[in-house]
């Protein structure tokens, strides 16, 4: 059968470098650290005292006080994000068909604090079972799709993506999918998370994964540079409307990017590590460039998954010129995590805005705070140090990699 195109006509988002897309394909363009002290709790007592927080974030300017208290932030963000990406779209919900219009998003830990909060007070209330009704409600990570489904009336597919750090990424390629085979017309997709907590942090903390430069916290998040020593965990949210290029173009819709292809894979390897030689990664992204009828030549460029750990930015940038080979030199990379931090679940979805903003705007957002290159890696390599790069963009690439061996990986493509 004739596989339908898959569009991208609509974004919005809240992360740690703005609240609107504009503002935070500005600050990307910049070259901006979204890093800072937390302030979301008491972190004097934690090897990691920084994170790339969401700024100036008020739910009272979004919900009522009532339909606040049952949502967690994740799913909060999730609503933001969304209501954004719909305005932008130009759809108009009374005219959708809502059997064809759905959503597929993506968290990987979901509702940790609501989880944090109602364990403390069984705790420390002597152990008596006096949980709020809306605990299990606000904490589990399909709950935000739920809510999004009810905000628009969309009765379509909608479900929630889990896959540690690759959840939206499996999100949108579902989402592509979806539309490709007819079976929806319109899918909200993306992701959020909301884990800047004391078990957040104190976990990967505990994994020894987060970066503990608490002297310079706009700096730690370093990509391929020598002394980086872990990621920086961040927060927020990244909505797209994906649409049938046929149905979006029938409505005058504005269109920002194609959906081209996805591609995913299992490193079937270790827990938290990837495989040293790349050989997961490699497999989505070959995958994904295959799905989009494409070669590797024809890839401007590489968004890494890229978090400043050790074991991690290796293998991928391995994979990538094994793939790639030759022309690994004559495209850009770029690892926006060094402004943005670590979204996890949600990290996907804004990183895919990032890959859009590099089609739309045609400028590859830099990889920042690299003073002294790995010398295990190829400094021939076009990484996007520090300052961000004017080109003619036509493809990207996105990664993600997940914690358990999932990688998932995105093209999408100028119209």
């Amino acid at each position: 059968m004739e596989m339908r195109r898959v569009v991208v006509t609509g974004l919005g988002t809240i992360n740690p470098l703005g609240n609107t897309i504009e503002e935070y394909f500005d600050n990307l363009e910049k070259g901006v650290s979204g890093a800072g002290a937390i302030t979301h709790f008491d972190a004097s007592d934690f090897k990691t005292r920084f994170a790339c927080e969401v700024k100036n974030y008020d739910p009272n300017n979004h919900f009522d006080r009532k339909e606040a208290r049952k949502l967690d932030l994740f799913t909060q963000y999730a609503l933001v994000a969304v209501k954004q990406a719909m305005e932008d779209s130009g759809l108009e919900v009374e005219k959708v068909d809502r059997d064809m219009a759905g959503v597929i998003w993506g968290s990987g830990i979901g509702g940790l604090e609501t989880f944090y909060q109602e364990v403390k007070g069984f705790v420390e209330g002597g152990f008596t079972p006096r949980f709020n009704p809306f605990f299990i409600p606000r904490m589990i990570a399909d709950i935000a799709a739920g809510h999004i489904s009810m905000a628009y009336g969309f009765r379509g597919p909608n479900y929630c993506t889990v896959s540690a750090c690759a959840s939206s990424n499996h999100a949108m390629i579902d989402a592509m999918t979806a539309i490709r085979l007819g079976r929806a017309d319109i899918i909200i997709a993306g992701g959020s998370e909301a884990s800047i907590n004391p078990p957040g942090v104190g976990g990967f903390n505990a994994m020894q994964a987060l970066s503990t430069r608490n002297d310079a916290p706009t700096t730690a998040s370093r990509p391929f540079d020598v002394d980086r020593d872990g990621f920086v965990i961040g927060e927020g949210a990244g909505a797209l409307i994906l649409e049938e290029y046929e149905h979006a173009k029938s409505r005058g819709a504005k269109i920002y990017a194609e959906v081209c292809g996805g591609g995913m894979s299992g490193d079937a390897y270790h827990l938290t590590a990837p495989h040293p030689e790349g050989l997961g990664n490699r497999k989505s992204m070959a995958g994904a460039i295959k799905d989009a009828g494409l070669t590797p030549e024809q890839i401007d460029c590489v968004n890494t998954h890229g978090t400043s750990t050790p074991v991690g930015d290796p293998a991928e940038l391995t994979g990538i010129q094994t793939l790639f080979g030759e022309h690994a030199y004559t495209m850009n990379i770029s690892a926006t995590k060094s402004m943005t931090g670590h979204l996890l679940g949600a990290a996907g979805a804004i990183e895919a805005q990032s890959s859009i903003m590099a089609i739309v705007r045609g400028v590859i957002p830099p990889t920042i705070n690299v003073r002294n290159l790995d010398p295990q890696i190829d400094a021939k390599l076009n990484l996007t140090l520090n300052k961000a790069q004017k080109r003619d963009v036509n493809y990207v690439l996105s990664n993600t990699f997940g914690f358990g061996g999932h990688n998932a990986s995105v093209v999408f493509g100028k119209i």
